[in-house]
């Protein structure tokens, strides 16, 4: 494949780029939160993730149902940052799942455009809107709030969230480079992701000592229906997610990545104080998750209303990623 497909957007491929994303992204927070619930080894998750992933690309390439360029040391070198970013974001994001609850989990995963405004402060950039400002000072006072109010507040859950915000901006941005001006197509950025994403992640599962306990505990566990069931559902959803991430960042932007990020992390707030438990409700952590969804929707429009106002220019800056 010469060129990927998805340089020639069309107006429905962005909606359904979109739409997909954030059903996926929703999907994949409680289907990992469920799988972590009974099976704590979060590294030996992902590897299984990212396996599954390039061998269903491998085949379908060979039986000729997907075509992309040979795969090359050149590329593989040039999309490395890439597989690294996205993998320290997943696999601190998986730890702190273990911990957290899903609605302070999506809540202190809104903080990525706090971090990335001080970033830029610092590295000399130009001083953000004030809307986006006093929307990103909203989000961050809602998780402040929220956490007072968490009793089943876990410290090293609430590390592991905050050290996956760092990434998840990062492997973003390298992304929307990556595809929409080096021309690599979202199953290419996916293939190459997955790929060099393991020989990385088999050292970590060895030298955490995941390995070969985790596999062992996993065979016992497989015995158990509901438990394959979900497994399974993991893994495929787990390409579905990369698949649609990257197609989304591809063919409307990183920034368009965020805000349906910021959107689908509504629904997942509501739906995370009904499903999956953990959550002690409390005045406190209610107000702070209401005004932490509230900064993250004003912070959205903001965003949006700014792309406008600048349509020629991606505002590649603020791009955060909810998974």
């Amino acid at each position: 494949m010469d060129s990927p497909p998805e340089a020639g957007s069309t107006p429905f491929l962005s909606l359904f780029a979109a739409l997909s994303y954030g059903i996926a992204s929703m999907a994949m927070v409680f289907i990992n939160k469920a799988v972590l619930m009974q099976y704590s080894d979060s590294m030996t998750l992902l590897t299984l993730q990212q396996l599954a992933t390039s061998l269903l690309i491998h085949f379908g390439r060979v039986m000729g149902h997907m075509k992309f360029k040979t795969v090359n040391f050149a590329t593989a070198k040039k999309l490395l940052p890439v597989s690294v970013f996205y993998n320290a974001n997943v696999a601190f994001a998986l730890a702190s799942l273990k911990g957290v609850n899903i609605p302070m989990y999506i809540a202190i995963k809104r903080l990525t455009p706090l971090a990335v405004l001080v970033a830029g402060f610092f590295s000399g950039k130009g001083r953000p809107p004030i809307q986006v400002s006093l929307s990103v000072v909203f989000t961050a006072v809602g998780v402040i709030i929220a956490a007072l109010g968490d009793f089943s507040f876990d410290l090293f859950g609430y590390g592991m969230a905050l050290t996956s915000v760092f990434f998840q901006t990062m492997y973003l941005v390298l992304v929307e480079k990556s595809g929409a001006e080096d021309g690599h197509s979202s199953v290419e950025l996916m293939f190459y992701n997955a790929i060099l994403s393991l020989p990385f992640l088999l050292f970590l599962i060895i030298a955490t000592g995941e390995f070969p306990h985790s596999l062992s505990v996993l065979y016992e566990k497989a015995h158990s229906l509901p438990f394959l069931v979900i497994l399974i559902l993991s893994l495929v959803m787990a390409i579905v997610l990369n698949f649609t991430m990257f197609l989304c960042t591809i063919v409307n932007s990183a920034l368009t990545t965020t805000i349906v990020g910021v959107l689908k992390g509504v629904g997942s707030t509501t739906l995370g104080f009904i499903f999956l438990g953990g959550v002690q409700i409390h005045a406190l952590n209610v107000t702070g998750l209401v005004i932490n969804t509230a900064g993250g929707v004003w912070y959205s429009f903001a965003k949006y209303q700014q792309k406008k106002r600048m349509p020629r220019k991606v505002i590649s800056d603020t791009e955060s990623h909810n998974k």
